[in-house]
């Protein structure tokens, strides 16, 4: 059993329930990356919460077809690491019996760095943040508008009605317009669907676009978005911590539990207009 300490946090929000605003402290997920590395190569980074971080890796070589049976890996160890938020390790080290029988070039993946062990969420932001700029936008919307996003949502969801099964990514103006959906069985790929189409259609960077996704607001999805250039990411459901991080250093805000008037605001209140 994994320590369920080490899975969520707290951090610093504004609450709304309608007109009234309350700072508090509220709990977070925890999203932390997992260093994968086999016989000394950096073969993934995985986003998850903390905890299993053995199994999942075990089950990630399995799937990934590195080995066929528990006796393929002779030795598997977690680096311990003091720059963690969880202060877990976040780098997991494979020993192959037979390494010379996995190709293990053309099965890595884009790893963030492959620096010393103990990668973090710093790291990983500092990697992203050399690739992407923080955002300058002066998109503002009004509490009132940003409160009937997800109806509008839910309405325009029309594979969604009928399956229960599809996650979703929507573009709004600062009118509350709504501009572009795209579902998918993932929510990234919804995502990239949407970025895609505005992509192609030379409407990028979104500087004057909020983005309102279906699910929980993880850090690839801030990640995309920051990518795109969107300054306003809203959830119906909870961020994690990384996602918050990211958020904050990309000068983007971050909105999660959108419910009608019911709303956290997680980073970067200032585009919330009352």
């Amino acid at each position: 059993m994994s320590d369920p300490s080490v899975r969520a946090t707290e951090r610093k929000i504004t609450r709304y329930r309608g007109q009234d605003a309350k700072e508090m402290q509220d709990a977070v997920t925890v999203e932390e990356p997992l260093e994968i590395r086999v016989d000394g190569t950096s073969v993934a980074v995985v986003m998850r919460t903390p905890g299993d971080d053995l199994d999942l890796t075990r089950g990630f070589l399995l799937t990934e077809g590195m080995v066929q049976k528990p006796s393929d890996i002779f030795e598997i160890s977690q680096c311990p690491s003091q720059e963690t938020e969880t202060g877990s390790g976040n780098v997991v080290d494979v020993l192959l019996t037979n390494p010379e029988t996995v190709d293990l070039k053309a099965l890595s993946r884009n790893v963030y760095t492959s620096s010393s062990c103990g990668i973090c969420g710093r790291a990983t932001l500092e990697s992203v943040f050399q690739q992407f700029p923080s955002i300058e936008s002066e998109f503002v919307i009004k509490h009132e508008l940003l409160a009937t996003l997800s109806d509008q949502l839910r309405e325009a969801q029309q594979t969604f009605a009928q399956t229960g099964g599809l996650h979703a990514s929507a573009l709004f103006d600062a009118e509350g317009k709504l501009l572009l959906v795209r579902e998918d069985v993932g929510r990234h790929n919804a995502l990239d669907k949407v970025i895609g189409h505005e992509w192609q259609a030379g409407r990028t960077p979104m500087t004057n676009r909020l983005l309102l996704v279906s699910g929980r607001v993880s850090f690839e999805l801030m990640q995309k978005a920051l990518c795109a250039g969107i300054p306003f990411v809203s959830g119906i459901s909870a961020p994690s911590s990384l996602a918050i991080d990211c958020a904050e250093e990309g000068n983007q805000t971050l909105i999660g539990f959108l419910r009608g008037e019911t709303m956290n605001v997680y980073a970067h209140p200032e585009r919330l207009l009352s």
